[in-house]
């Protein structure tokens, strides 16, 4: 077997891939269909193409996705660009995308109304709109500086509040610049803090021309803004997405001017001129209203007799001190008649009372002490002389004064013949002494 006629799959591979490269209508291809498994990654982007009876392998990279106006999504429809080649690894075709726009609906539309969707779920067009001041000072112009969009501002402001300064922020309102340029000049105006409205605009055209003002950041920076912002942009059809972050939006430059400056200053010189008279009429009335009020005051009796106001006064200053006298002497009494009272009680719980009676009692309690010390004594030597009578009857002294004696032996009293023994001396106790005996004999009953 010849083995020299077998490719490996890799040699295989390759040769395919340089057909792939080398054939003149792959380098180009033009591709539509039905945009499937995308998800969005960080930097290559890798999904597929297909239609009702295929798919292909697609893959942008990161710097030809950057430049993509919209976000694609699985199902859309779309147009690509690209090149088609074979990816040695895994064997199969893949077309390379270099552009991608949708198919069948503009790309600049779809992109509106993904921004718009996405600020909307975010809130910006639902917050509340800040007041348009009344009496604006200063107004800020953000738009081009050679359009006509500022001088119509201009002759608008001049013509209905001339007192108010106009401020252009000029800007680039067209091209890929002016979204940035915008947002700049707007936060450049709300850094300076001294404005009270804020326009701006630009004249109509193409959908082209107006998209800076459906830019993200141009929207975020008017959401963000301090001062209040009337959008005029386009023709009185078109609608930016600036629109619908703005607080107010005007159909013409000339109708955002008149939104600026909601009062005419003639309008409010003549309100004044009319308040003025009002004011002066209504000063006059009280004026003669007062000047009446102090004739009638000059014309009282108090002015005309003076002594007359004080007559009264007088007789009544007498009464009352009638009243306070007798109201004094009557506290008096009272008072008196409450001190005697509080000595009276005093006295009935002075402690010299007290130690009185209590001395009283302690003299009482001694003469009945003694008297029961005496008694108890005389009940006690009672007792005692009969304990001793008692005591003398029973004494053995007496008994040893009728003749009786009693023996001891070495101090100790003998009781019975057994403790005698013979020629064992022994102590006899008499009433008036003692004296010492020899035992001779003992016999036992």
């Amino acid at each position: 077997m010849d083995r020299s006629q077998y490719l490996t799959v890799s040699e295989l591979t390759s040769y395919l891939k340089q057909k792939f490269d080398r054939d003149p209508y792959l380098k180009t291809v033009y591709l539509t269909g039905e945009l499937s498994n995308f998800r969005l990654r960080q930097r290559h982007q890798y999904f597929s193409i297909k239609d009702e009876n295929a798919v292909i392998d697609a893959v942008m990279f990161e710097r030809q996705f950057r430049k993509v106006n919209f976000r694609p999504e699985t199902g859309m429809k779309i147009l690509v660009v690209g090149h088609i080649g074979l990816y040695e690894k895994s064997g199969r075709y893949q077309i390379y995308v270099e552009r991608m726009e949708p198919d069948g609906l503009g790309a600049l539309y779809l992109q509106f109304e993904q921004l718009k969707k996405k600020l909307g779920g975010e809130g910006l067009f639902d917050q509340i709109p800040r007041p348009i001041p009344q009496f604006p000072k200063r107004i800020a112009v953000v738009t081009s500086l050679d359009g006509a969009v500022i001088r119509d501002i201009n002759t608008t402001v001049r013509r209905r509040y001339p007192i108010a300064q106009v401020v252009l922020f000029p800007t680039v309102v067209q091209g890929d610049k002016a979204a940035a340029d915008i947002a700049r000049q707007i936060n450049r105006a709300n850094q300076m803090g001294n404005f009270d409205t804020m326009i701006i605009g630009r004249g109509g055209g193409s959908l082209e021309d107006l998209w800076p003002f459906n830019e993200e950041i141009v929207a975020r920076a008017i959401a963000d803004s301090q001062i209040p912002v009337i959008s005029s942009v386009g023709h009185e059809t078109d609608t930016t997405i600036a629109d619908l972050v703005a607080d107010q939006r005007a159909a013409t430059p000339t109708a955002a001017a008149e939104l600026a400056t909601p009062n005419r200053l003639a309008d409010i010189l003549m309100t004044l001129q009319d308040d003025q008279v009002r004011l002066n009429n209504t000063m006059k009335n009280v004026i003669n209203f007062d000047r009446k009020q102090l004739q009638k005051q000059l014309q009282s009796y108090i002015f005309q007799q003076p002594s007359r106001l004080y007559e009264n006064y007088a007789q009544k200053l007498d009464q009352l001190i009638q009243t306070l006298n007798s109201n004094v002497k009557n506290l008096v009494k009272d008072r008196l008649s409450t001190v005697q009272q509080l000595q009276g009680r005093l006295r009935a719980v002075s402690p010299q009372h007290t130690i009185e009676r209590t001395q009283e009692k302690v003299d009482q309690l001694q003469n009945r002490l003694l008297n029961s010390a005496k008694n108890s004594q005389q009940q006690r030597q009672q007792k005692l002389i009969s304990l001793i009578q008692q005591l003398d009857s029973l004494s053995p002294l007496k008994i040893m004064g009728r003749g009786y004696t009693y023996v001891t032996y070495q101090g100790a009293v003998v009781n019975t013949v057994k403790e005698l023994e013979d020629n064992q001396e022994v102590t006899l106790h008499f009433n008036d002494g003692k004296a010492t005996a020899k035992i001779t004999g003992t016999e036992e009953k």
